[in-house]
C-alpha cells in the first residue's frame, strides 16, 4: 500500500519474480513507491497483473521486453508486448524505448567527455543492438572497434555484426519478422533470466567494453574468475547480486545508465513510467523532456568500481 499523496510506478516484467523490488524515494517533489513484479515468463498473467492495478496505480512500466524496437528511423511493435501492454484502459504503459534513444548516447557522451571511457582506444561488443540502437550508434561513432552481437545472442548465428550500416541493413531484413515471433524464442524471460550457459566467450574475452542489456551479458557469461577482468561492462537493471557475480568475474567497472535507488538500477522502462507519473499524464514525454528532467536532478551515469584497486 502506497503512503498518502504518494505516487505509485509498477514495473509489470515477464522476467524472474526473484529481481522483485520495492522502492520508497523523492524525486520532483514527490514521493515515489517504485514496485517491480516479475511473472516468471508467464505472458498471461502479466496482462491479468496490468488489468488488475489498471487506475489504480499513477504509471506501469513493461518490463522484460519491449514494446516496440526503434531501429534505422523505424519503429516497430512486438506482438507479444502489445496484447500485453493493451489490458491498460486509464493507467499509461511505457516499455522505456522512448528513454533509451536520448539517455543512453548523453550517457556515452558524458563518460567520453569526463573521461571514464575512452572509447578511441576500447574495442566495444553491444550483445544487442536493435533494442538499444541509440547507444550503439553513439558507441560505433567513437569506438576503436565496435562488434555487434544481434544475431549471436538474439538468434544464436555465429556471425558478428562489425558497423552500424550492416546493422541497418539486417534491422530492416529481420526485424519485421521477428516482432511477430513468440518472445520468449529471441529473449531470456522468467527463471531463465538467472541462468548462464557460457557462450560467444571469444567476443567477451576481445572486447574492452561490454554494452547493452543485462540480461544477455549475463545470459552468456564466460565461467572464468578472471573473465572481465580489466573491462567495463555499461549497462541497468542490475541488483546487487549482479554486482557480486561481475566481481566475481574479475570486473573492473560496472556502469550503469539509469539511477540507483537502493542498490538497485531499473530499467529504462521503470524510468520513463516514473517521469511520466510525475508529469500527471497519461501521454509519454518526449525523450528530450524526459532526459532534461533527469539531469535537472542531477543525473549522471553511476560508475562502480569493483576490481581490487576500488
Amino acid at each position: 500500500m502506497r503512503p498518502d499523496g504518494a505516487l505509485h510506478v509498477v514495473s509489470v516484467s515477464i522476467g524472474s519474480s526473484s529481481r522483485d523490488k520495492i522502492v520508497e524515494t523523492d524525486l520532483g517533489g514527490r514521493h515515489l513507491v517504485i514496485e517491480r513484479r516479475g511473472t516468471d515468463g508467464d505472458l498471461e498473467r502479466a496482462r491479468q497483473l496490468i488489468a488488475e492495478l489498471d487506475g489504480t496505480v499513477d504509471a506501469f512500466g513493461l518490463g522484460g521486453t519491449d514494446l516496440y524496437l526503434v531501429a534505422a528511423g523505424r519503429r516497430y511493435t512486438i506482438r507479444d508486448a502489445a496484447r500485453i501492454a493493451s489490458a491498460a484502459k486509464l493507467t499509461p504503459v511505457l516499455d522505456g524505448s522512448g528513454l533509451k534513444g536520448t539517455l543512453e548516447p548523453a550517457a556515452v557522451a558524458h563518460l567520453e567527455r569526463s573521461g571514464q571511457l575512452d572509447l578511441a582506444h576500447s574495442k566495444v561488443l553491444v550483445v544487442t543492438a536493435v533494442d538499444r540502437f541509440g547507444m550503439a550508434e553513439a558507441l560505433a561513432e567513437h569506438a576503436q572497434q565496435i562488434v555487434i552481437g544481434d544475431l549471436m545472442f538474439n538468434l544464436g548465428l555465429p556471425i558478428a555484426i562489425r558497423g552500424m550500416a550492416t546493422l541497418q541493413l539486417v534491422a530492416k531484413a529481420v526485424l519485421p519478422l521477428i516482432v511477430r515471433l513468440p518472445f520468449k524464442m529471441l529473449y531470456p524471460t522468467g527463471e531463465k533470466q538467472t541462468a548462464i550457459t557460457p557462450k560467444w566467450g571469444k567476443w567477451y574475452a576481445w572486447a574492452d567494453v561490454i554494452a547493452g542489456d543485462f540480461h544477455m551479458i549475463r545470459r552468456f557469461l564466460p565461467a572464468e574468475p578472471d573473465a572481465l577482468a580489466g573491462k567495463v561492462v555499461l549497462t541497468n537493471t542490475t541488483t546487487s547480486d549482479d554486482v557480486e557475480l561481475l566481481r566475481s568475474r574479475g570486473l573492473s567497472r560496472l556502469i550503469t545508465t539509469t539511477p540507483v535507488f537502493d542498490g538497485r538500477s531499473f530499467g529504462t522502462n521503470v524510468m520513463e513510467a516514473v517521469l511520466t507519473a510525475l508529469a500527471g499524464q497519461r501521454e509519454p514525454l518526449s525523450p528530450d523532456q524526459m532526459l532534461a528532467q533527469l539531469e535537472a536532478w542531477g543525473w549522471e551515469p553511476t560508475v562502480t568500481r569493483l576490481d581490487s584497486t576500488a
